[in-house]
């Protein structure tokens, strides 16, 4: 089935790269303009490379390639005036609010013993304030239009407990609360919430140093690939697969943003390879 969300206007954060800007991309695809926003510079506690305006640039390269119109604004989402901003720009422009996709977030590592508050508050602020920030300055312009969909994006670590990441754990876990309240106080407004559960996806947030001194940490320092992680993600799923790619958790938030799933709401679709279930 082709155009499933055809004529819709979709706010993605965390759109410059991986799976925000595949969910952009997937959602155009469908039919969708797209509100993109995204950081675009680097946090000081995550130890990994994030967006630049550069890979935004290419996000809307990608959208106006398949012939659909993007609106796409440097923001924080820890920052909610900047947020609102972006937003009601980008509506003005397009002509609404149908879909809400709050996937902007980091990654990080460290025992809780060990963490500081910085990467504490860096990891909640992002994971779970951002997500509050983006469901508020969206619920004006998606009850303007008599309804929606709002995806939060979670984490197998929302699921499931997980040593060495428990401030990531704690903020995704916290993803879920957020989700079945708003899920409860906006059902009346005909606004549909609902979170989706990645497992480990083939993106930045995995795939760098830091990541791989964790899950490889037995291993001399120049032997900790991708191909040498590879084997022990895979070891977490239940399908032979070290990680899924963006697409597969685009493919479900489509899914979740289109009317095939209009009676669908306070629910958690996981993308999972069946981690999951291989741990409860």
């Amino acid at each position: 089935m082709a155009n499933r969300v055809e004529g819709k206007i979709c706010f993605v954060t965390g759109a410059a790269r991986g799976q925000g800007r595949s969910h952009a991309v997937r959602l155009a695809e469908e039919g969708a303009d797209i509100i993109a926003v995204d950081l675009a510079g680097p946090i000081a506690s995550v130890p990994y490379d994030l967006g630049t305006a550069g890979d935004l640039a290419q996000t809307v390269e990608e959208v106006e390639a398949l012939g659909r119109k993007i609106v796409a604004s440097k923001a924080d989402v820890r920052d909610a005036g900047a947020l609102q901003a972006a937003l009601d720009d980008g509506v003005a422009r397009l002509g609404g609010l149908d879909i809400v996709c709050a996937n902007a977030g980091v990654f990080g590592t460290g025992r809780l013993a060990d963490l500081d508050d910085a990467a504490w508050d860096d990891m909640h602020d992002v994971n779970l304030k951002g997500v509050w920030h983006t469901i508020k300055v969206s619920i004006p312009h998606l009850r303007a239009r008599g309804g929606g969909s709002i995806i939060l994006t979670g984490s197998t670590g929302g699921q499931r407990a997980m040593e060495n990441v428990g401030h990531y754990v704690a903020a995704k876990h916290g993803v879920v609360g957020l989700m079945r309240t708003a899920a409860l106080e906006l059902g009346p407004d005909n606004i549909r919430v609902n979170v989706v559960h990645p497992t480990t996806v083939d993106t930045g947030m995995i795939q760098n140093r830091a990541t791989y001194d964790v899950v490889a940490a037995d291993l001399p320092e120049a032997a900790r690939t991708r191909e040498a992680v590879a084997p022990r993600f895979q070891s977490m799923h239940t399908l032979p697969v070290p990680w899924v790619e963006p697409r597969d958790v685009s493919n479900a938030v489509l899914w979740l943003a289109s009317a095939e799933s209009r009676w669908v709401t306070g629910s958690e679709v996981r993308v999972d390879a069946g981690q999951v279930i291989k741990h409860s």
